[in-house]
């Protein structure tokens, strides 16, 4: 997928299951997705929870399920800044 098929994803994604209370930034090398807590859907660099880096291949892997999250995590191509308790917060949004 590219940047913005994941944008349209997460924003219908965070519409359709509205706000978490949690504030999530995914910082791809092309661009930042944020979902706030009441579920809105910014590109801009704003503070969040928890921020997910990645590459937009390995998060189209993850959102298929080709990738286990804890295995991405601990080979770092998925890296987690913030509180982790929020990042568990994530498999409710996707």
């Amino acid at each position: 997928m590219t940047f913005q098929e994941i944008n349209e994803k997460i924003t219908a994604l965070a519409a359709q299951k509205g706000g978490q209370g949690v504030s999530f930034k995914f910082a791809f090398p092309t661009g930042i997705i944020v979902v706030t807590g009441d579920g809105k859907v910014l590109n801009e660099n704003a503070d969040a929870d928890c921020t997910i880096a990645t590459s937009e291949e390995v998060f189209t892997q993850l959102l298929n399920g080709d990738l286990n999250p804890m295995m991405a995590v601990m080979t770092g191509k998925v890296k987690i800044s913030g509180d982790m308790t929020v990042a568990m917060k994530l498999n409710n949004l996707l």
